[in-house]
C-alpha cells in the first residue's frame, strides 16, 4: 500500500467519525437561523438564553457545542487510526489545543497525524513485561499527550498567532484598494481552511467593520465587505453539494450522504460543511473551493451588494442589499466550485487508473 494510499485512510478514518457532527451541528444551527433573526439568535450566551427561554438562542447553541468537538473528533480519530487506543487522547487533546491556539481543522489534522505517529512509535518499543499491561492505557497515552501538546503550543500556537495578526493587518491596508481584488482575497482567505484561522482572519475583518459602520449609511463600504465574505463562505459546502449530484461516482458513500447536508450548512453559511471533503483529499478540494469562492467575493463586491448582519445566509436575505445580484454571484460560485472539484477528481481518478 502506498504512503498516500496509507495517508488518505488515517484522514478518512477522523472525517467519518467527524461527519456527523457536522450535519447535526449545523442543521441545529441552521433551525435556529430559521426560527428567529440570527443577528439576536447568536448573541444570548448559553446562560442567557435559558434563563430567557429562548428556544431558538438554545436550538443554535446546540449546534454550536456539537461544532465545537469537530477538530478534536477528527485529529482524535486520525490517531486512533494510526495507533489505536493509545492514540485517542493525544489526537483528541491536540484538536482541543488546536482550537484554542486558532490552527482550526489544519493545525486538528497536523495534531492528529502527530499523535498518532507518536503513539504508534512507543507502542512499537519492547518494554518489560511488567510495564507492558499498562503501556497502552496509561504509559502511552501520558507520554504522547505530553509531547504533543508541548508541541501544539510552542510549534503551532505562536506562529498562528502572528500570522493572523499580519493577515488582519494585510487586509486593513488592501481595504484602501481595488474593492474587487479585496473580495478575491476575502474569497480565497474564506474557503482556505473553512473555519479555521485565516478564514477567522477574514470573518474577523468584515465584522469588525460592519460594528464600526455608520448606522445609517446603507452603502457603506463595510457592508459590501461583510455581503462578499459571507457569500464566498456560502459557495464550499453548496459547491460541493452539486458535485456529489451531478458526479456521485467521484465520491464516498459517506461523502454523498454528507453532500445533503452541505446542501444546508452552506445556504445557512456554516463553511464547516466542506471539512470532510477537504480533510479526505484536501490537494484536490481545496484550490477548488478557493476558486469558486474568489469569483464569488469578486461579483459581489463588483456588483456592490450590501449586508448588515454578520451571520445566517439566506435566512437573512432581507437584510441584503442587491438580493437579485447576491444570489447570481453565490450561484456562479457555487458553479464554479463543482466543476472545479469534478475536474480535479476525474484528472486525479485518469492518473490513478493510468
Amino acid at each position: 500500500m502506498s504512503a498516500g494510499t496509507t495517508l488518505r485512510q488515517w484522514l478518512m478514518t477522523g472525517v467519518s467519525y467527524m461527519i456527523p457532527f457536522v450535519a447535526a451541528g449545523g442543521i441545529l444551527i441552521a433551525i435556529g437561523f430559521m426560527l428567529h433573526d440570527p443577528v439576536d439568535v447568536v448573541k444570548p450566551s448559553l446562560g442567557e438564553a435559558l434563563t430567557a427561554n429562548n428556544v431558538p438562542a438554545l436550538i443554535f447553541r446546540l449546534g454550536a457545542t456539537a461544532f465545537g468537538f469537530l477538530v478534536p473528533v477528527l485529529a482524535g480519530f486520525i490517531a486512533y487510526a494510526i495507533a489505536d487506543r493509545p492514540g485517542l487522547v493525544p489526537g483528541f487533546v491536540a484538536g482541543s489545543l488546536s482550537g484554542s491556539l486558532g490552527a482550526g481543522y489544519l493545525g486538528g489534522l497536523i495534531g492528529g497525524l502527530i499523535a498518532g505517529v507518536i503513539a504508534k512509535w512507543i507502542a512499537d518499543q519492547n518494554v518489560p513485561n511488567a510495564l507492558r499491561s499498562i503501556m497502552p492505557i496509561v504509559v502511552n497515552p501520558l507520554v504522547t499527550t505530553l509531547l504533543v501538546g508541548f508541541i501544539m503550543l510552542y510549534i503551532v500556537g505562536k506562529p498562528v498567532a502572528s500570522a493572523n495578526q499580519s493577515l488582519t493587518n494585510w487586509l486593513a491596508t488592501m481595504g484602501t484598494g481595488s474593492a474587487v481584488v479585496l473580495g478575491i482575497v476575502l474569497g480565497l482567505m474564506m474557503a482556505f481552511d473553512m473555519g479555521g484561522p485565516v478564514n477567522k482572519v477574514a470573518y474577523t475583518f468584515a465584522a469588525g467593520g460592519l460594528a464600526n459602520a455608520a448606522a445609517g449609511a446603507t452603502d457603506a463600504k463595510e457592508f459590501v465587505v461583510m455581503a462578499a465574505v459571507m457569500a464566498a463562505g456560502m459557495t464550499p459546502p453548496l459547491g460541493l453539494a452539486l458535485a456529489t449530484v451531478v458526479r456521485p461516482k467521484l465520491f464516498t458513500e459517506s461523502e454523498r450522504e454528507n453532500g445533503k447536508a452541505a446542501w444546508v450548512l452552506g445556504a445557512s453559511f456554516i463553511t464547516e460543511g466542506a471539512i470532510p471533503f477537504a480533510a479526505a483529499d484536501p490537494l484536490r478540494v481545496i484550490p477548488s473551493l478557493m476558486a469558486g469562492s474568489a469569483v464569488t467575493g469578486a461579483l459581489v463586491m463588483a456588483f456592490k451588494d450590501t449586508l448588515r448582519a454578520p451571520h445566517g445566509g439566506v435566512w437573512v436575505l432581507p437584510l441584503i442589499g442587491g438580493v437579485a445580484t447576491y444570489v447570481v454571484a453565490i450561484v456562479v460560485g457555487t458553479v464554479v466550485t463543482a466543476a472545479a472539484v469534478i475536474g480535479a477528481k476525474s484528472a486525479g481518478a485518469k492518473s490513478a487508473a493510468a
